[in-house]
């Protein structure tokens, strides 16, 4: 596997990339990682082995990596990790698909791609973007030419990813992202941090980046529910939790003893997952929609949280039949609120939703399914 990043690394794709590793060595697959340097030791597993020898993707980094590549017998199988921003070169590393172009039709290695995020959207005015969104669509006219097989995060890059591959007849594969938290049982833990933030109310959550597509929406949404909620108090989990906290709290400050922030936890640390679960149900909005692509929605599933989150226009049709979560349109704050209130009245509700959401996750995106897919001996999710 080449990836941009590898624990202890911290991000979605490194996060995944472990998840993954880990699932082919345990049925006896010899898996070399491929990534750049490493700010400390990587986890040992059995079965696993690091090269931390792509550096900066540099076109130096990148015959050194090819030389100890050729030292492994072949025939050479590579699965590349692929998110245009994480190759270096502030994500205009055409030199890195030239390589796998040449490592595809020369060294005759079969590459095939996970896709975890094809390309920048043109932007009117934003003329930064769209030249490396310009350099993106050149990028994957090479990488689509050296894959052999392609596989997606979400079904809906198909669309934007078959006119660049130049009338090839493929079948893409859909190859949806699985929780990257471990669930840890623990009662006290688990009760410990109710005891710290939850009100006389539910404690609800929010799990993720707090980026600036999202926040937005939050915004909209915190202070209308919890005004209404019957003094439920909310737990921000992430990074840029206490940044937002502080934000959210100058502009509602009758909020400040109500919204809480615990900032970035490791996803293999335990502290995440009893935080996760130490919640009545999380509230997870997305600008273009809930999808597989989505590793916080995951967890919340995996972990059988009541979850409200939001339809878009990337979100799957698999989602509005599942009974896996409650959804409100994406640009329509008053229906999320009201969505969320229905759930939260009734605590038979919120268990039924969440029983659904473990089922769902269970049956379709638990990482041994995904393991399955890759090795060709899996089936797609039934729910699709």
């Amino acid at each position: 596997m080449i990836t941009c990043e590898y624990p202890p690394q911290s991000g979605g794709v490194s996060d995944y990339t472990i998840l993954v590793a880990k699932g082919l060595a345990s049925l006896g697959d010899e898996v070399h990682i491929w990534c750049p340097a490493l700010p400390a030791k990587a986890p040992e597993i059995r079965g696993v082995q690091v090269h931390a020898v792509l550096g900066k993707f540099s076109p130096r980094d990148l015959r050194n990596a090819g030389r100890e590549l050729d030292r492994l017998p072949g025939p050479r199988h590579l699965l590349v990790q692929w998110v245009p921003h994480g190759f270096g070169y502030k994500s205009m590393n055409l030199a890195f698909c030239l390589w796998l172009w040449g490592r595809s039709k020369l060294r005759h290695d079969q590459v095939d791609v996970m896709v975890h995020e094809p390309f920048l959207q043109f932007l009117p005015g934003r003329w930064r973007q769209n030249a490396a969104a310009a350099v993106h669509r050149l990028m994957t006219l090479v990488l689509l030419g050296a894959a052999h097989d392609v596989s997606l995060s979400t079904p809906t890059w198909e669309q934007m990813l078959r006119p660049f591959d130049l009338g090839r007849q493929r079948d893409y594969k859909w190859l949806p992202l699985p929780s990257n938290v471990p669930i840890e049982k623990d009662a006290g833990g688990i009760a410990a941090i109710q005891e710290q933030y939850a009100g006389p109310g539910l404690l609800l959550g929010h799990f993720g980046t707090f980026n600036p597509a999202i926040t937005p929406m939050l915004s909209a949404i915190v202070p209308a529910l919890l005004r209404r909620s019957n003094g439920s108090s909310l737990l921000l989990i992430g990074g840029g939790g206490p940044a937002f906290r502080e934000r959210l709290i100058r502009e509602c400050p009758d909020l400040e003893g109500r919204v809480h922030a615990v900032g970035q936890i490791d996803a293999r640390d335990p502290r995440l997952s009893w935080h996760l679960s130490a919640c009545d149900a999380l509230l997870q909005p997305y600008p273009d929609g809930v999808t597989t692509r989505r590793t916080t929605v995951m967890a919340a599933l995996a972990h059988g949280l009541a979850t409200i989150t939001t339809s878009g226009e990337l979100t799957e049709p698999l989602w509005s039949k599942s009974g896996a979560v409650v959804m409100a349109p994406a640009d329509d704050s008053e229906a999320f609120v009201e969505a969320a209130l229905g759930i939260l009245e009734s605590v038979e509700k919120r268990a039924s939703l969440g029983q659904n959401g473990r089922k769902f996750y269970q049956r379709n995106f638990d990482i041994r399914h995904i393991v399955e897919l890759l090795r060709g001996s899996g089936e797609r999710p039934t729910e699709l």
